[in-house]
């Protein structure tokens, strides 16, 4: 069985910053793409950032120069650093991951239970 647990929500005022993480934990063999997704108030999910295990990130356009994503493959951690946050960032982020597990043999997606952002005006 394959965990996410992201940590590192919270409230923030305009202008603020943040630091999410995301931990993987379980029967895992190998990790592939990360990313994290948010999800608004009546709106549908949509991609933040991703990650793959070669290094290569890609970013929504509303978040790029804002929010960096890393990741620690040795931890099985992915981060999200999100500076200069506005309103418009309120969300719940979840943590996004592609995991090749042992037991079973399998390659699946997983998800993290997701983390609040809050950014007051």
């Amino acid at each position: 069985q394959v965990q996410l647990v992201e940590s590192g929500g919270g409230l923030v005022q305009t202008g603020g910053s943040l630091r999410l993480s995301c931990a993987a934990s379980g029967s895992i063999f190998r990790i592939n793409t990360m990313g994290w997704y948010r999800q608004a108030p009546g709106k549908q999910r949509e991609l933040v950032a991703t990650s793959t295990r070669d290094g290569t990130d890609n970013y929504a356009d509303s978040v790029k120069g804002r929010f960096t994503i890393s990741r620690d493959n040795a931890k099985k951690t992915v981060y999200l650093q999100m500076n200069t946050l506005k309103p418009e960032d309120t969300a719940v982020y979840y943590c996004n991951a592609f995991i090749m597990t042992i037991t079973p043999i399998r390659n699946a997606e997983y998800w993290g239970q997701g983390t609040q952002v809050t950014v007051s005006s």
